[in-house]
């Protein structure tokens, strides 16, 4: 072999080995301090494709079970709801049970009227103020439910309608009829209204005699038509004063307000024929001539035995309807809870997959760094050695 200081190959061997060690070490050391065995594209091209593909399908698939949990949040609110207007429904059935009693006056007729109609009101507040994340619940507008895996075909929409609720949309209230009175001046003493099925009696004044549904005549039309809605509704305060006493609160129809010299009845009582209206004198005059109160008592109430009776039908389809609406979101939440379930079984799948391409095998990863670590140790005392080596020509020199 023949001796050259122009190149030191040895030395040249030692440091590339040295470098390719260093590398192998720092990548090695990357592995360990981020638990991943691909860290970058050069690392492994097929297997971070892969693992990007795999990261992009649990992405989806995390948002998708929080969608449908928001799903399943909406439909319990809703169910919620609805099992409030279930025992506000049983309590209107036992207003009503009650009113059907003939024992009863019109007055505690209309004190439980009251309490119905509140029942009524509220749940029209429960259908039009239940809300989810700003939403209206109840509402004829179905409600999506957006699902995916993050693949093309692995789109999939639950798509449910809740349905309104009030008292319409539970046959509870439909269309009042009505009929409207007008006033072109005081009516005169004698002269009548038949309104509701009883017959009202104006009079120039009322007394502690005055018979029962007598009126008193006002000082213009508006002030007579008033002292009628009064006798009508039974205002308390009108008493003794614009109607007699004894003048019970009419069953089939209410009235006012008096607007201009018009006032409007409304009908309370369902009625094929509608309830009959006629006037005699010709200051007070039913406005086309009216007989008749169309599509009468469209809205139940409890203000007479019949009407109590017709309420009890009435309630029983309603607490049946309500029933039914809980069931079908009842069966939209198990819907989606099952979905969620079979999303979070794919999510640990998939994680489990990528894991498996990703992740590092830290017992393979220590073994590689020690390895290098002795490498790096003994690459640099080769190197230490062949530069000493090159110096042995200068002895020649000596």
């Amino acid at each position: 072999m023949s001796l050259s200081i122009l190149n030191n190959i040895s030395s040249l061997t030692a440091e590339n080995a040295l470098s390719n060690t260093q590398t192998s070490l720092q990548k090695t050391l990357t592995q360990l301090s981020t638990g991943l065995r691909i860290n970058s594209g050069a690392d492994d091209a097929a297997g971070l494709s892969i693992a990007n593909g795999l990261q992009a399908n649990i992405a989806a698939l995390t948002q998708s079970q929080l969608n449908a949990s928001n799903g399943i949040g909406m439909l319990q609110t809703a169910d919620g709801a609805l099992s409030q207007v279930t025992s506000l429904l049983n309590r209107a059935v036992t207003l009503a049970t009650e009113a059907s009693n003939s024992t009863i006056d019109p007055n505690q007729a209309q004190a439980l009227d009251t309490e119905f109609q509140s029942i009524l009101s509220t749940i029209n507040t429960i259908g039009s103020t239940t809300n989810f994340n700003g939403q209206s619940v109840f509402s004829s507008s179905p409600i999506s439910i957006a699902m995916s895996d993050g693949t093309s075909s692995g789109n999939m929409t639950v798509s449910k309608t809740i349905g309104v609720l009030s008292d319409t949309s539970l046959s509870l209230n439909t269309t009042l009829g009505t009929a409207t009175l007008s006033g072109s001046a005081a009516p005169a003493a004698g002269d009548t209204v038949v309104v509701g099925g009883t017959t009202y009696t104006f009079a120039a004044s009322i007394t502690g005699a005055s018979a029962a549904n007598t009126v008193a005549v006002g000082s213009n039309a508006a002030a007579s038509l008033q002292n009628l809605a009064d006798a009508v509704n039974g205002v308390a305060s009108g008493a003794g004063s614009e109607y007699a006493t004894g003048t019970n609160i009419n069953a089939a129809v209410s009235a006012g307000p008096v607007t201009g010299t018009d006032l409007t009845f409304t009908a309370k009582v369902a009625s094929a024929n509608g309830t009959a209206v006629s006037t005699t004198g010709t200051a007070l005059t039913f406005i086309d001539g009216e007989t008749t109160i169309s599509n009468a008592g469209g809205a139940l109430n409890l203000q007479s035995v019949s009407a109590a009776a017709t309420a009890l039908t009435q309630l029983t389809a309603a607490i049946g309807a309500v029933a039914e609406q809980r069931g079908t979101v009842g069966a939209a939440v198990n819907q989606l809870q099952s979905s969620s379930n079979i999303m979070n079984t794919q999510v640990q799948n998939l994680q489990g997959a990528e894991n498996s391409v990703m992740n590092a095998d830290i017992g393979v990863t220590v073994a590689n760094m020690t390895q290098y670590d002795v490498l790096q140790s003994t690459g640099m005392s080769a190197l230490q050695q062949s530069n000493q080596a090159q110096q042995a020509v200068l002895k020649l020199l000596q």
